[in-house]
């Protein structure tokens, strides 16, 4: 069983980070007039150096294009939960705010209700390629009263990865495609009868993992319980949270019958905060995972230069949309997220930060920047162009799943219910609370951290 920490240490490691963040990113006032200071999620692979390669190139554009200004990049080395918390810390104090920051679109409400980022639309007004932009991505930056605080930079969509070579050796099909949860579990099980020393499913799950646990687990199953017409987790009409209802305990069984059945990875290894990378890294192009739910951005991971190089990845991996819970309609799932570029309420060159933003995001640049990170274009004018659509294998499954597609209910309470559904989850995970007492706990928390603005189930 692994050992969870305690409210206090949790505090102190909050704590530790805040000042880490701090340190690392040093003050406002030694930036000068004419440097731009520029925050981003660095990966916690030392191998891969997708942003940073794509970033230096920006770099060096932007300064010959702008004489006498410097870029200084601040990266933040962190799995996801902990970029979140560094990030943050560092918005609160003019002294410590960037200029430009990587926003998840999950977390921008709840930091433009905390007054960290500024309103971009006067600059928008000015930038004719805005009107580029799809509909559905200019709304995740956008706040609650209207006004717009990001540039997109993509977005994704989420699927079923499958090892060819696992399932011929498992006697399942190489074309599988389940269509339900039922026939996901059940190659599963055929995997762990029949191919000993592989991994049959993961499923990223609890607190470590963050978003990738809501969102690429519980999320991809949750909003296959309904008919895809409605968000099961906010109720639009009364502006209120919904409760644990069937579908969230029928999720939960899932994430349960994945662990309990040791259909999954060793719990210690689910509960990593950095296994996502070791999924990508070692055991998807070692052929140790039979079927892994995750994100469409994969393959940045293996192409050349990536420290886990793998050209013939298509070959050997195939791909399925993960089906609704019972096959009804309309019998796939994805949910989408995505990145956006933001530039902090405190920041002191802002000016100059969207002059950045405008060189990131020239359609040649934007290009590059889809096909080097796997990500799924939200310009139009790219989408629409034969180097984007052809560049690599799984660009247009991807791409087509943008159709059936869900995003999360991106309120300013959205981080913590999504706290709350990690915590149901590893709570099944590790066989602390069964489906009912974590559905439980998930309703009282949902309505503490929502001041009670709950409907049923």
């Amino acid at each position: 069983m692994p050992v969870r920490p305690t409210a206090a240490l949790t505090a102190l490691l909050t704590t530790v980070l805040a000042a880490t963040a701090l340190t690392a990113c040093g003050t406002g006032s030694d930036e000068g007039p004419d440097t731009l200071k520029v925050s981003y999620k660095q990966s916690t692979d030392n191998s891969i150096k997708v942003m940073d390669t794509y970033l230096a190139g920006i770099k060096k554009q932007f300064e010959r294009e702008h004489p006498g200004k410097k870029v200084e990049f601040v990266p933040i080395k962190a799995p996801d939960s902990e970029y979140y918390t560094k990030l943050q810390q560092m918005l609160r104090s003019p002294r410590t705010a960037p200029d430009l920051v990587y926003e998840d679109t999950f977390l921008i409400n709840s930091d433009i209700t905390s007054g960290y980022l500024k309103p971009l639309d006067p600059y928008l007004a000015k930038w004719p390629d805005w009107g580029r932009f799809i509909g559905t991505a200019k709304a995740a930056a956008r706040g609650q009263d209207g006004k717009t605080y990001g540039v997109p930079d993509g977005t994704d969509t989420r699927g079923l990865w499958f090892d060819k070579r696992v399932f011929r050796k498992a006697g399942l099909p190489t074309d599988w495609q389940p269509r339900t949860w039922d026939d996901i579990l059940t190659a599963a099980r055929t995997i762990k009868r029949k191919v000993p020393g592989v991994t049959p499913l993961n499923v990223y799950t609890g607190k470590p993992a963050g978003e990738e646990a809501t969102m690429q687990g519980f999320e991809e199953l949750l909003y296959g319980t309904n008919d895809g017409r409605s968000d099961p987790l906010y109720d639009a009409t009364s502006k209120k949270w919904i409760a644990a209802g069937q579908g969230f305990k029928d999720s939960l069984a899932f994430v349960h019958s994945v662990f309990q059945e040791k259909l999954g990875p060793d719990v210690s290894d689910a509960l990593d905060p950095n296994y996502s990378t070791t999924v990508r890294g070692e055991l998807l192009p070692q052929g140790k995972l039979g079927i892994d739910l995750d994100g469409s951005w994969l393959p940045q991971d293996w192409l050349p230069g990536s420290g886990h190089e793998w050209q013939d990845w298509s070959k050997e991996i195939g791909l399925a949309y993960m089906p609704t819970q019972h096959g009804q309609a309309p019998g796939k799932v994805s949910m989408s997220g995505g990145w956006t570029w933001s530039i902090p309420a405190r920041a002191a060159h802002p000016d100059l930060a969207f002059d950045f933003v405008r060189t990131l995001q020239t359609k040649d640049n934007a290009r590059k920047w889809y096909i080097a990170n796997s990500g799924i274009a939200v310009r139009e004018d790219v989408a629409a162009d034969p180097a984007y659509t052809d560049a690599q294998p799984g660009i247009k499954f991807f791409t087509d799943l943008v159709a059936t597609t869900h995003y999360r209910p991106a309120f300013p309470a959205y981080p913590k219910v999504s706290t709350a559904i990690q915590e149901a989850m590893e709570s099944v995970t590790t066989g602390d609370r069964s489906v009912a007492q974590a559905a439980g706990d998930y309703d009282a928390a949902l309505k503490d951290v929502t001041g009670g603005r709950v409907v049923g189930g």
